[in-house]
């Protein structure tokens, strides 16, 4: 029952539910009033016309109740109607859709870096012999993954704009200015998958199964690479909708960090703004990115481990 279509679907639905109310919650909690605000950057509110401000509060949906709101919303996000951005007064999905290109590519990058320096770790720390090099290999993930985004983007911004000069410091100029970007990104995605294929391939190492390969002559390499990974390899999957989000979370560090548009820059810009639309906007993005790498995650399981397959069969 709990691996149905249906119920798999039921459990989408109520993460983007439960995403959606929390961040209308969480926003509406926030001091100050969001037309304030935009009055405030546009002149001086206290010379503005009561009557200007009703009608702003009525324009954005925010003359209501909270549970009026709420429900307003809500019945808007039904309609698949994201809202009007209270910034720019342009619609919010237009503002994502600007936005995602630039952040796909960020992140499709970070993951080029992330998954074989990852692999590449993971494997040294498990066939290395010398002690002091293992140790390092081992404990190097744990460290990566403990450091602050914004600190690993400034430090390279420092060693390789600043002194080397070897690559731009910010802005978007071409495949080079992705470069930082990308590796500050990648960092801790490649700890992460560092960890998780070093216990998993210490684990899968003391099997029955290659125990018995090595007692028949089977080579190192060839054991490792055509028995030991494959199986290894399994649990990253687990691994995705956590991957997912530490690429969505550092986005929004590493495009301010790097002055690079896209999704992270807008919503930070948002959240400064109390843009409520937009910021409600971007949290629904990362919950659907979210929901359907887990639905794609859970029919790949059984095609790559076959103990899943036969195990959900009557």
């Amino acid at each position: 029952m709990n691996s149905s279509p249906f119920w798999r679907l039921g459990q989408a639905l109520l993460v983007l539910w439960a995403a959606f109310s929390l961040s209308f919650a969480i926003l509406y909690a926030l001091p100050g009033d969001p037309v304030a605000i935009l009055l405030a950057q546009s002149g001086e509110p206290g010379a503005v016309d009561p009557a200007q401000v009703a009608e702003l509060r009525a324009r954005y949906h925010l003359d209501g109740s909270l549970w009026q709101q709420y429900g307003g919303a809500l019945w808007r996000l039904l309609q698949l109607d994201l809202g009007v951005s209270l910034q720019t007064g342009k619609p919010v999905a237009a503002a994502l859709a600007a936005a995602l290109p630039a952040t796909l590519a960020l992140a499709f990058s970070a993951l080029l870096i992330a998954v074989p320096l990852g692999i590449g770790v993971a494997l040294a720390a498990h066939q290395v012999r010398r002690r002091p090099v293992q140790a390092a290999l081992h404990n190097a993930p744990a460290l990566v993954v403990s450091l602050p985004t914004f600190w690993v983007g400034l430090l390279l911004l420092q060693l390789f704009s600043f002194h080397l000069h070897w690559l731009p410091a910010m802005g978007e100029h071409g495949i080079a200015s992705l470069v930082l970007p990308a590796v500050t990104l990648a960092l801790p995605c490649a700890a992460m998958i560092a960890q998780v294929l070093g216990r998993s391939i210490a684990s899968v190492s003391q099997q029955p199964f290659v125990q018995a390969l090595r007692s028949k002559g089977v080579g190192r390499w060839q054991l490792l690479w055509r028995h030991i990974l494959h199986n290894a390899s399994i649990p990253l999957l687990s691994l995705t909708g956590t991957l997912l989000g530490n690429l969505l979370a550092g986005a929004v560090v590493t495009e301010t960090v790097f002055s690079r548009d896209g999704v992270g820059r807008l919503a930070q810009a948002a959240v400064a703004s109390q843009d409520i639309a937009v910021v409600q906007g971007v949290v629904l993005l990362a919950a659907t990115l979210y929901v359907l790498t887990n639905l794609l995650t859970d029919l790949l399981y059984p095609l790559l481990d076959p103990r899943i397959r036969q195990g959900s069969r009557p």
